[in-house]
C-alpha cells in the first residue's frame, strides 16, 4: 500500500498507464482478429490490406513497450504464414 505522497501518485499513474497499455494491445489484437478473419473468408485483397494495417499496428507497439519485438516479430511471421497459404496454395 502507498504511504508516502510520491508513491501514492506512483500508484495513480500505473493505474492510468496500465489503461492505455491495455487499450492499445486491444487495438492490436483486433486489427489480427481482423486480418485472420479475411484470411479465412478466402478474400485474398482484404486479407492483404488488413494483414498490412495489422503489421503497421504492430510495429508501432514496439518503440512504446507493449510489446517486445521478438514476440512483434512472431505475431507477423504467423500473419504472413497464413496468408501466403491463402494467395499460394500448395
Amino acid at each position: 500500500m502507498a504511504n508516502n505522497p510520491s508513491s501514492k501518485k506512483r500508484a495513480k499513474q500505473e493505474i492510468v498507464r496500465r489503461a492505455h497499455n491495455t487499450s492499445l494491445r486491444s487495438r492490436v489484437y483486433t486489427q489480427l482478429k481482423k486480418a485472420r478473419n479475411a484470411i479465412l473468408a478466402g478474400k485474398t485483397d482484404l486479407a492483404k490490406t488488413e494483414v498490412t494495417a495489422a503489421f503497421s499496428e504492430i510495429d508501432s507497439m514496439v518503440p512504446k513497450g507493449i510489446f517486445h519485438k521478438n514476440k512483434a516479430a512472431r505475431l507477423k511471421s504467423r500473419l504472413n504464414a497464413s496468408l501466403k497459404k491463402l494467395v499460394l496454395p500448395s
